[in-house]
């Protein structure tokens, strides 16, 4: 263990706190100034370098933020009986068995439900059998249900889903990712994109040498290099 530890110390040097702060404080007054109708996501863009996504391990990884990068995100539970109530009482938006053995196989549906939600729980009495209700609609958007047993208490398991963030390595060099919004104070944003930047870093196989660039950027606002 003390092998995957010692990286980290390098991991931090790397990152410019200064620099960083820089960026975020220059980034939140532009889009003060913007005064855009609607709260900018802020986004982190990196691009790696010596790395062939053909033959070098894919890496994936998903970590926890301290702060939820968007609160707004929408979510649905998969629900056996016991659920549904939990959901009602919370107000979450839910959908029951019967509903999902409608749409069997009907990919239209399957879809239409994908895009309506941004993430999905599944009961752990329910989640063996989505494949079967559903194909592989939801896998293949990145939107598998998270398992919620009947010991998770539903409103904590759904703030866990918004705040949690997946590093996933596809085919090219670029990797986009929500890390929070221009509501959060700086500090709030300099913690996740600190620990977003760390994990990530911890995922390659060289480390930094692997990163050519990371930018931050609002919505609409320019790109922020702080790396």
């Amino acid at each position: 263990t003390s092998e995957k530890r010692r990286p980290n110390t390098d991991k931090m040097s790397k990152l410019s706190r200064e620099l960083l702060r820089q960026h975020i404080e220059d980034m939140i007054n532009e889009s003060k100034e913007a005064n855009r109708k609607f709260t900018e996501t802020v986004e982190l863009q990196i691009a790696l370098k010596n790395y062939d996504p053909t033959k070098d391990k894919r890496f994936s990884g998903t970590l926890r933020l301290p702060l939820a990068p968007k609160p707004q995100l929408k979510v649905c539970v998969l629900a056996d009986a016991a659920h549904i109530e939990e959901a009602q009482k919370n107000g979450i938006s839910f959908m029951d068995q019967d509903t999902l053995k409608g749409m069997k196989k009907q990919k239209k549906l399957v879809k239409k439900l994908a895009k309506s939600y941004d993430a999905f729980l599944a009961s752990d009495t329910l989640i063996k059998q989505i494949p079967r209700l559903l194909g592989p609609g939801l896998n293949k958007v990145g939107k598998f249900p998270t398992l919620l047993t009947h010991s998770d208490d539903m409103v904590a398991k759904i703030e866990d889903v918004k705040a949690t963030i997946k590093f996933q390595m596809k085919k090219v060099l670029c990797l986009a990712l929500a890390l929070g919004n221009v509501a959060m104070t700086k500090e709030e944003l300099e913690k996740n994109i600190v620990l977003a930047v760390n994990f990530l870093v911890s995922l390659l196989k060289k480390n930094w040498q692997n990163v050519k660039s990371l930018i931050i950027k609002t919505t609409m606002g320019r790109p922020h290099r702080i790396y």
